[in-house]
């Protein structure tokens, strides 16, 4: 894959600075010469996690997301707190928001949810051998846990039920691999 073209960097200002983000905006100079400007949030590195049960049921969770007025249907997920290492966080907010610990993880790759306009990177993570475990759960999250059978979710994707980005992904992710590795 050839390099592509990069955009040089004029200015930055941040607009704002809040808990889990920040919104810049870059005056930057493009290939040609010409000048753009490139609103960025910047946000925390997160994580999501697929939990998988020994019958191969999924464990999702439902929770109403304000930002778009919806209840959906997610893995669990949560941001790196600090300097924590992306697997501890993923042990963290299984036990948080779902009760669970991993005896394994596994990591299955890692993604820019909008490249377009957000630094957020996210870690991804199959976890297995699940014994219960609770951490105290954040006051501001409401969760409801679902499991899904394995043989339901290719109606999910396909019917347009699953409408989450990470999930979408590990959710694919795991029926194109063939196991529950």
């Amino acid at each position: 894959m050839s390099e592509g073209v990069r955009e040089k960097t004029l200015a930055q200002e941040t607009l704002y600075t809040g808990r889990i983000l920040n919104l810049r905006v870059d005056d930057v100079e493009l290939p040609g010469g010409k000048r753009a400007i490139r609103e960025v949030v910047e946000h925390r590195p997160a994580v999501g996690i697929l939990p998988v049960l020994e019958d191969g049921t999924v464990l999702l969770i439902r929770q109403y997301r304000y930002a778009v007025g919806e209840d959906m249907l997610e893995i669990p997920a949560g941001i790196v707190e600090g300097n924590e290492p992306f697997d501890d966080a993923a042990r963290r907010e299984l036990q948080e928001e779902i009760g669970y610990f991993p005896e394994h993880l596994r990591e299955i790759g890692r993604i820019y949810n909008s490249p377009g306009f957000s630094t957020e990177l996210m870690a991804l993570f199959v976890a297995t051998g699940l014994r219960p475990s609770k951490l105290q759960e954040d006051d501001d999250e409401f969760i409801t846990v679902v499991p899904v059978a394995r043989g339901e979710i290719p109606a999910l994707i396909a019917g347009g039920k699953l409408k989450d980005a990470k999930t979408f992904a590990a959710l694919s992710w795991w029926l194109a691999a063939g196991d529950d590795r």
